[in-house]
């Protein structure tokens, strides 16, 4: 069948090479749709669910909102496993499927489970899923800032709300608009609201509550429509507009009316345009600016969306105030670009490197280049391959090609044709006619195919036990094999078509028979090496046994790594600091820390997000910042042969000096890695389970002990559970039944006082603000005034009194839950590490060794997560696919080639027990000129027969 292959391919040579050009050029146009990213997308099937809960302690999350989901979410189909953080206000529950379940039918299933809980949940609380996006859709972060001196038309300074404000109704509306942008997050600056700020005095001298001015505010803000009338032939719509505009608006609103005399909103309170109560602030070289980061639709061309992404922001830049700039921060094409030209160096040295050795050892220029076209065209071939499969061009698929493996069959068949050719010359004493030349090499490449495929065949083989491996470790090495296997078959298809028909159309002129000076160059090397070893065969076999044995002790001895480090060429700086930090605190904190690594010469930019922002797909408490620092290229720095390692290790001595915080050194898309893998950003986590918080806390301080003790530790820390400090105002019920009050009215009175309550909205143009209803900002954290924050007793219109909330209830400070984290439905707490100058295998092992002497309580277990997780999974799934894929070994033939005179021979030896009897061998000869082989049939020995 092969063998007429390539008779057909010499014999449609013009259609063959047609063919071959056409796929080239198919090759091209799908380079243009080829995913490119820098690594592969390890992401699994996840989705994620976030619930506000405005006011609820962590414990109350869990209680009220966390756990009931997770009931609820039990039992999805394809559903793995769940986790969860509870925080002051937020509960996020991510939902892991299996691998190779549908996104899409995985999230309509949670949205029915979510519509089923919604009864279970407080009054407000509304769960929604995250943007159809993966941990590595963060592509692209801008910064919106104000130009030194830049002003408002109105001569007034830009300030955070203003900013915030162009980014929320001007450049977002515009940057979702762009083709593979599921969503753009928003951090830093203030929400613009409108806030009324009551006098609790005056609300008592005019015997108003809060819910007076709630209600009337609702009342005097809405538009209406009252129909049409048709006069006359003509229909007229009917309307009444009452939407309040300004904050004139606002201060005319009437409350009520006493004896005809009506009470405004400005008579008890003041108006003013205010701040959000933010959860999340940004930061550029210690100033304070507004952060948007485009999030990729799943799927996409990180590449295409990144330059999509800035071409954008340069045309809105042009609608934007004078003064105000919209910056480029952070653009994944930039580490996207910088590894293609890694990949393109690599391929374009290996490529020359190949074609040069295929000169010196083939000894013809024609031949050598036809040998060498196979690897761009084979290259084409395995992009349009990898675009139909899906597999992205990252550092992983393409950084594993070998363009040696490739070209393995062309050469093999190119070499039988030359000598073929310089023999048949060499008989006739002339040059090859046109129909004896195309008939040689048909024959000439016949004679070989068994080799040339067979080499592809077993190279091909050693790739299928990565196959086998699933979940991340899966996703993170099938690109690697599916490229190089694609490859390899396009190299195979040219080896038997192309490459035929090219030498035998182009290899035209005088073919010498003799061995080129390279090749005699080699084999005088090689000559007295072999005549030496089979002089001293024992010792040759003996030496062959120690090293392959000495070799399999060194393998034990070998450390471990899931994945290597891909150099992203800039550093991510986490911050951590005290449980409880506010958020101002932080961000002044963090300021610090921008503005000395903008000291050292390496460092091009630093800039950083803490808390959460507008959507909580990465949340963290206010204490947490992730800080980015950008680096300049190497070629700027003093010295562009320092280490990356060294240069952390500058970084870490130089934020040493800034007392109160704690840091973790990685790089961006590796500290999202890791998160990714197993919901932690460290290389190693020791999960521990059970269910009393401060015992998981007594635990995890004793297994951050041991791994303090272990060498390669970095950055030991156990997750903070407790700590956050909480004012509880806790209401005195007997009291309140005396007064005939609910502890809901006393609940909603706070509620409205310290964090505000929405009384409508205020529209301007397509532009809509929050119009709120709370204390002013000094009254709300003064402890003092809270406690004279007047309660209304009755409502009776004609006598209110009112009486201090310290009366009906009490204010107690104590540190409380700063978060519960919970996985498959069992609260847990992590202790997370990096490690530094060691293996990750021999470091686990190290830590399992002295772990396992500690005496957990009853109901208290570990678990492991980080990268060694999927370390583990990847080791023990190998072991056994090896295992099986060695099992045919025992049936497998191992072919030997050997010349012999004009004919090429091949014998298959069983290689099943090697029983050493001469009656178990049964030769089976076949002419070699039809059948092409000797087979050897059993495992006594080997006999060779040959006319040559």
């Amino acid at each position: 069948m092969l063998e007429n292959l390539i008779a057909f391919s010499i014999r449609h040579r013009v259609l063959v090479l047609f063919a071959t050009l056409a796929l080239s050029v198919l090759g091209v146009y799908n380079f243009q749709r080829l995913p490119i990213d820098a690594v592969p997308d390890i992401t699994n099937v996840q989705v994620q669910i976030n619930t506000e809960a405005a006011g609820y302690s962590p414990l109350e999350v869990e209680q009220r909102i966390t756990f009931p989901l997770e009931t609820e979410l039990s039992g999805i189909p394809n559903l793995e496993y769940t986790r969860s953080l509870s925080r002051y206000g937020l509960s996020q529950i991510t939902v892991v499927f299996a691998d190779g379940a549908d996104l899409f039918l995985a999230r309509q299933f949670v949205a029915e489970r979510l519509a089923q809980a919604r009864g279970q949940l407080p009054d407000g609380s509304e769960p929604a899923m995250a943007p159809i996006s993966t941990g590595l859709g963060e592509i692209f972060l801008y910064t919106v800032e104000a130009k030194p001196g830049a002003v408002k038309p109105d001569g007034s300074p830009y300030t955070p709300i203003d900013l915030r404000t162009l980014q929320d109704w001007v450049i977002k509306p515009q940057l979702r608009q762009v083709r593979g942008v599921v969503e753009i997050n928003s951090i830093g600056g203030y929400q613009k609201q409108y806030h009324v700020l009551p006098d609790p005095n005056k609300l008592m001298q005019f015997g108003l509550s809060f819910d007076d001015l709630k209600r009337a505010l609702i009342s005097n803000n809405a538009n209406r429509g009252a129909g049409f009338i048709e006069r006359n032939g003509e229909q007229l719509l009917v309307r009444s507009p009452g939407q309040i505009s300004t904050l004139d608006d606002i201060r005319q609103v009437v409350i009520q009316t006493r004896a005809g005399t009506p009470i405004h909103i400005s008579d008890v309170a003041e108006v003013a345009i205010g701040k959000e109560l933010r959860t999340g602030a940004a930061t550029l070289g210690g100033n304070e600016v507004v952060l948007g980061t485009a999030m990729m639709l799943i799927g996409e061309n990180s590449r295409t969306v990144s330059k999509a992404v800035a071409e954008k922001l340069e045309k809105v830049q042009q609608s934007l105030p004078e003064g105000v700039v919209a910056r480029t921060v952070y653009d994944r094409t930039v580490l996207v670009d910088r590894t293609i030209v890694t990949v393109e160096k690599n391929l374009l040295e290996g490529a020359l490197l190949v074609i040069v050795v295929l000169f010196l050892l083939l000894g013809n220029m024609r031949a050598a280049l036809i040998t060498a076209a196979v690897i761009p065209i084979a290259m084409l071939m395995t992009i349009t391959g990898m675009v139909q499969t899906r597999t992205s061009g990252n550092l992983m698929s393409l950084g594993a090609l070998d363009f040696g493996l490739i070209v393995d069959g062309a050469v093999i068949i190119v070499e039988n044709c030359l000598m073929r050719f310089g023999q048949m010359q060499h008989q006739l004493g002339r040059l090859l006619s046109r129909d004896e030349r195309f008939a040689l090499a048909a024959k000439a490449a016949a004679e070989v195919i068994s080799p040339a495929i067979f080499g592809v065949f077993i190279i091909t083989v050693v790739y299928v036990p990565v196959f086998a491996l699933t979940g991340i470790e899966g996703k993170m090495f099938h690109p690697m094999a599916l490229t190089v296997v694609i490859a390899l078959a396009a190299a195979m298809l040219l080896s038997l078509t192309f490459v035929p028909a090219a030498v035998a159309l182009f290899v035209t002129g005088k073919v010498a028979e003799h061995e080129n000076a390279a090749v005699s160059w080699l084999k005088r090397i090689y000559r007295p090496l072999l005549r030496m070893s089979l002089k001293a065969r024992v010792p040759v076999v003996i030496a062959a046994v120690v090293l392959v044995l000495a070799g399999g002790f060194g393998a034990t001895k070998l450390g471990s790594e899931f994945i290597p480090s891909l150099d992203e060429g800039d550093l991510a700086v986490q911050a951590l600091r005290m449980p409880g930090t506010g958020l101002e605190q932080s961000v002044a904190m963090q300021a610090k820390i921008e503005k000395r690594l903008m000291q050292l010469p390496e460092v091009r930019m630093a800039y950083a997000r803490t808390g959460t922002a507008e959507l909580a797909t990465d949340p963290m408490p206010p204490s947490i910042s992730d800080g980015y620092v950008m680096l300049k290229p190497r070629v700027e720095w003093p010295d562009p042969k320092k280490t990356k390692a060294k240069l952390e290790a500058e970084v870490a001595a130089a934020l040493a000096d800034i007392p109160g915080q704690n840091y973790e050194i990685s790089q961006p898309i590796q500290l999202r890695f890791n998160e990714l893998i197993s919901g932690v950003r460290s290389d190693v986590a020791i999960k521990v389970y059970g269910d009393d918080l401060s015992e998981l806390t007594r635990i995890g301080n004793q297994i951050a002990a041991v791994m303090n003790a272990v060498p390669g530790a970095r950055g030991v820390k156990v997750e903070a559970l407790t700590g956050l400090p909480m004012l509880s105002v806790i209401p005195k019920r007997d009291v309140l039944a005396r007064l005939g009050l609910s502890v809901a009215e006393v609940q909603d009175a706070i509620a409205t006082a310290v964090a505000g309550s929405e009384a409508g909205q205020v529209f301007e143009g397509d532009q809509r603000f929050e119009l709120l209803v709370r204390l002013p900002e000094a009254q709300r954290t003064d402890l003092a005034a809270l406690r004279r924050l007047p309660i209304l007793l009755n409502s009776d219109d004609n006598r209110r009194e009112f009486v201090p909330l310290s009366e009906v209830a009490e204010l107690v400070e104590a540190d409380g839950p700063n978060q519960i984290g919970r996985e498959n439905g069992k609260r847990r707490l992590a202790v997370t590490c990096n490690v530094r100058d060691r293996d990750l295998g021999g470091f686990i092992n190290d830590v399992q060794g002295k772990i396992a002497e500690l005496k957990l309580p009853s109901g208290y277990w570990l678990g492991y997560g980080g990268t060694f997780q999927q370390l583990q999974s990847a080791q023990a799934r190998l072991s056994l696919v090896v295992a099986v894929d060695d099992l045919p070994a025992a049936v497998r033939r191992i072919w030997f080639d050997q010349r012999c005179g004009s004919g090429v021979f091949r014998c298959a030896v069983g290689a099943g027990r090697w029983r050493r009897r001469v009656g178990a061998t049964r030769l089976a000869t076949v002419d070699y000129r039809r059948r092409g082989f000797y087979r050897a049939i059993g495992c006594g020995g080997i006999k060779w027969r040959g006319d040559g």
